[in-house]
């Protein structure tokens, strides 16, 4: 769908495209309020989405309410459902189209910037940075941008090839190799990450050096960032938050991300010829055992993140 204001009427003209995703927060009456509303409208309900109160789809359009209240929209027909429904009716509130206008930020010139595989026991850690300014930032709100733990696999890899043709950014890809080799140095995750964040913001200000501005996902106290920040970085306004992904810079840096850790991880899957589960639950451990029963434990450090507990259990069981 594509957004284009009319300064002279104060129109916003809307022209469909093939999908949009749309995030919003909803407090327990509007979550009630929506479920009645779905069912009078013909929605197909569905009570075992993960984290979610429930989920919904008709015609093109998918609801899913989920538990920490997040309202997530997706599909072809989930245009009109936003206009003619959501917005005006359960949120009594009227943004699409005009976000500029509601919150005059997102035409700020900033770099989003955030990570993905923290959290992995296989795989890389990847650090994304994004340049965005007035016209990128509603060229991304057109294209449905949003923090990547809200989008499926199909869509983050069609909006992250998207994103790479159309922005300024960088990619700090730390495989798990030289991972164990920083983590055996610096013995601390957060220091690893800060030093991450710092190259990828760096990178892109090498690009941008007129900006200004960095919005950046909170993963420790702001100190651990500044120790890491280079030239450019140190003299620029950095906003360190939580909840970061709100903003669309940081939105677009975590699609990003996660679309080369995916990749990176299918790699290595090729590679090895075995498939590594993301996470570092069950299945994780259980491929863990799996791979050093072929590949021996020393192997373990050129797939996976040697400071996890599995990798302690696993050592301890093989």
């Amino acid at each position: 769908m594509k957004h284009t204001h009319d300064a002279r009427t104060g129109a916003s003209r809307l022209t469909k495209r093939s999908d949009v995703t749309y995030l919003a927060y909803i407090d327990d009456g509007q979550v009630a309020q929506l479920k009645h509303d779905l069912l009078a409208q013909g929605f197909r309900m569905r009570e075992d989405v993960p984290h979610a109160f429930y989920g919904a789809s008709k015609n093109g359009v998918s609801v899913t309410a989920f538990r920490n209240g997040k309202l997530l929209i997706q599909g072809k027909g989930a245009h009109d459902f936003i206009l003619f429904y959501l917005e005006p009716i359960l949120l009594k509130k009227v943004s699409l189209g005009y976000e500029e206008l509601i919150d005059p930020s997102i035409a700020e010139a900033r770099i989003g910037v955030d990570e993905s595989g923290k959290g992995d026991y296989f795989g890389p850690l990847i650090i994304a940075a994004v340049y965005v300014d007035k016209t990128v930032a509603r060229s991304l709100l057109d294209l449905g941008v949003a923090d990547s733990k809200q989008l499926g696999a199909k869509r983050i890899k069609e909006m992250a090839e998207v994103l790479k043709r159309q922005t300024v950014h960088s990619v700090v890809a730390i495989g798990p190799e030289k991972y164990n080799g920083l983590y055996e140095k610096i013995s601390n995750l957060n220091r690893l990450l800060a030093w991450g964040h710092a190259r990828a913001l760096e990178n892109v200000l090498i690009k941008k050096a007129a900006c200004k501005k960095a919005i950046l996902d909170k993963f420790a106290d702001k100190s651990v960032l500044n120790l890491a920040l280079m030239k450019r970085a140190k003299k620029i306004d950095i906003s360190f938050r939580e909840r970061a992904e709100s903003d669309v810079a940081v939105a677009a840096a975590s699609v990003i991300a996660r679309h080369e850790f995916v990749s990176r991880l299918e790699k290595l899957g090729e590679e090895f010829k075995m498939e590594f589960p993301k996470g570092a639950g069950a299945a994780v451990e259980e491929a863990a055992k799996k791979f050093v029963a072929v590949h021996g434990i020393e192997g373990l450090a050129h797939v996976a993140k040697l400071h996890f507990k599995i990798s302690k259990k696993v050592i301890l069981e093989s």
